[in-house]
């Protein structure tokens, strides 16, 4: 990735240039977002850049010895960490052995989230994060001297999901750095990042993508019309993942649409074979996914409690969402619209916490019964 591949972010642009152009890189970065906002390209444009040998003064050459290196995102200097799904069978423990299936994924799509990469391995019912067995690869290729690069880089997704022990010993790492190594964290919930790693990190809010530059991407990328462009770049807030899932309606967001219609109609005529039926199917589905869903439901809520206010600037559903909120809208009131989030958010951090899915859902749509009726 170069830097001309992000949307926007001019200023943040600028910032990491003129600290390689300066020499001063700091040994330990923490970029966060809220998602969609480009931060981990921007990290791995940066890398790309701090290692470049001919690089311009915008962006890195593309030609050198490192940058071919950096399109097959194989140089020997650039490591990789990411949450992942343990496998004893197939003997994948580690992040490199998902490397083929991670370089596939980061040359496919310029912008992702955790539920793209899920997409791409095997998860199961399983939570995907940083094993502690990581810790030991980390030391590993960090002792190792550098082969060709001015520096050595160490690019971490979502240190969030850090085991323990792993964040503890990177801590270590952070506070001793091995010469001319630079640790690049890309996180979307920082306040979960150990607090000491935190207080060690040079911090970079990567803000969402505001509206021009959206607009304009979309137009350009996705031949949008401007009007339609402009549309679509208010109701992704900032988010180009999310831009691009209203343009397309992506699988996930109309599988948790027909799902909510369902537990919604399930509750609503008290169809207690229903609530069993759709439990059975969520809890097939994988705790990522289940946690997005339930997110999902709680954005419906929202959205169709705003709704009923008829002010269209308030409200960001895409049209099959707003089909459904004509008929489902007046449900959502005053009375109801701060237990219903409550109960939704409960059976999310339920989710987290591996309470038993079928339960959780079933549940839900018992305390959904009482409370669609207010």
């Amino acid at each position: 990735m170069y830097f001309k591949d992000i949307i926007g972010q001019e200023n943040i642009k600028r910032q990491l240039i003129v600290s390689a152009q300066k020499h001063f890189v700091p040994h330990a970065q923490l970029f966060y977002e809220q998602g969609g906002a480009g931060a981990y390209p921007l990290a791995l444009a940066y890398a790309r850049y701090l290692n470049c040998w001919e690089r311009s003064e915008t962006d890195a050459c593309g030609h050198c010895p490192s940058c071919l290196k950096y399109n097959e995102l194989a140089h020997p200097d650039l490591h990789f960490v990411f949450p992942i799904i343990k496998n004893d069978k197939k003997k994948k423990e580690v992040c490199d052995d998902y490397l083929p299936e991670w370089r596939s994924l980061l040359k496919k799509q310029t912008y992702f989230n955790l539920s793209h990469w899920l997409e791409c391995i095997d998860v199961g019912n399983s939570q995907a994060i940083i094993y502690s067995k990581e810790s030991e690869e980390i030391m590993r290729k960090l002792s190792l001297r550098i082969y060709e690069a001015d520096y050595r880089i160490l690019l971490i997704w979502l240190p969030e999901k850090l085991h323990p022990d792993c964040a503890n010993k990177l801590l270590k790492i952070i506070e001793e750095p091995p010469a001319n190594t630079v640790i690049l964290m890309v996180s979307e919930a920082p306040d979960l990042v150990l607090g000491t790693i935190q207080s060690r990190t040079q911090r970079l809010n990567i803000r969402a993508i505001n509206t021009e530059d959206m607009v304009d991407a979309l137009v350009r990328q996705e031949c949008l019309e401007p009007e339609i462009a402009r549309q679509v770049a208010r109701i992704s807030g900032g988010n180009y993942i999310k831009a691009l899932e209203t343009i397309s309606i992506s699988d996930d967001n109309a599988f948790f649409l027909e799902r909510f219609k369902e537990m919604m109609r399930n509750s609503w005529v008290r169809n207690v074979r229903g609530m069993k039926d759709l439990a059975e199917l969520l809890s097939n589905s994988g705790r990522e996914r289940q946690k997005n869903f339930l997110a999902y439901c709680q954005y419906l809520i929202r959205e169709n409690f705003m709704y009923r206010f008829q002010s269209p600037e308030l409200n960001y559903m895409n049209k099959p969402e707003a089909d459904f909120a004509l008929k489902f809208a007046p449900y959502v009131n005053e009375r109801n619209v701060l237990e219903l989030i409550d109960e939704l958010s409960k059976a999310e951090l339920h989710i987290v916490q591996n309470v038993n899915a079928k339960m959780v859902f079933f549940d839900l749509s018992l305390h959904i019964t009482v409370l669609i009726r207010r």
